[in-house]
């Protein structure tokens, strides 16, 4: 879910942070530069783990600041697809059931990846499993904002996205990263386009709400002890029987 991606960055140091010993003021606007934004086919960096490498720094004429290239390790947040992680639901729609993981929101898990017949209650704002009895019958099973789920994570996508200013004005040049969906202070951006969303499933046994699964193995495990009962209760009498 989380990996180390080694990146290399020109970083500046402003005058007024002279006084710091430079590894520190290059780690403090490391994170400051990249914690909580998107990296396009990187992903969400979350915090700098350390720096491999710092080259020689300069002063360009005209500007009183420092520059160093620097080569470092992020730690960023990308699950690899086919990863299976626990969230909560933060709503649901037509689109399907939007998960979030707390510093992470856009997730979606489409209707065709849900457990097969759900249908969409559009008074209750939720998703449904029609569960199948051995009787014939169904009992419905909520998907309710809150709840903790288990889900698949089947594919990823980025977009390129920067931000725009008011109308009229001269657009300044992006940063290194843009904000991430869901998980920091939001900013506008071309086209109110998600950086990077994550496409999840949960069409497979032992995936969805947790609630689920543990009601299933409490009632398997209260039939196994019945069976065990039974087959005791059996050798007790048969053990009678014969004497």
């Amino acid at each position: 879910m989380f990996v180390l991606a080694e990146l290399k960055d020109n970083v500046r140091i402003a005058p007024e942070l002279f006084g710091l010993k430079l590894p520190e003021a290059i780690k403090d606007e490391i994170n400051r530069k990249l914690a909580n934004k998107v990296l396009l086919n990187v992903g969400l960096c979350i915090a700098l783990k350390d720096i491999i490498k710092l080259g020689d720094s300069i002063i360009l004429p005209g500007d009183g600041a420092s520059h160093t290239e620097v080569n470092f390790r992020y730690i960023v947040f990308r699950p690899i697809i086919g990863d299976v992680i626990t969230g909560k639901i933060r709503s649901c729609s037509r689109e399907g059931v939007h998960i979030t993981l707390g510093f992470f929101d856009d997730i979606l898990i489409p209707p065709s990846a849900l457990q097969h017949p759900s249908r969409y209650e559009e008074a209750e704002q939720a998703w449904v499993w029609e569960y199948p009895l051995e009787d014939g019958n169904t009992h419905d099973l909520y998907m309710d904002i809150g709840e903790s789920i288990k889900f698949r994570v089947s594919g990823e996508v980025f977009e390129e996205s920067s931000p725009i200013g008011p109308p009229d004005q001269e657009v300044p040049s992006s940063g290194t990263g843009t904000s991430a969906g869901g998980a920091g202070p939001s900013s506008v951006t071309e086209g109110n386009k998600t950086p990077y969303r994550i496409v999840a499933a949960i069409n497979e046994s032992g995936l969805g709400l947790l609630s689920w699964w543990v009601q299933q193995n409490q009632e398997e495990d209260e039939e196994g002890e019945d069976e065990e009962q039974e087959e005791e209760e059996q050798e007790q009498d048969s053990g009678g029987e014969n004497e």
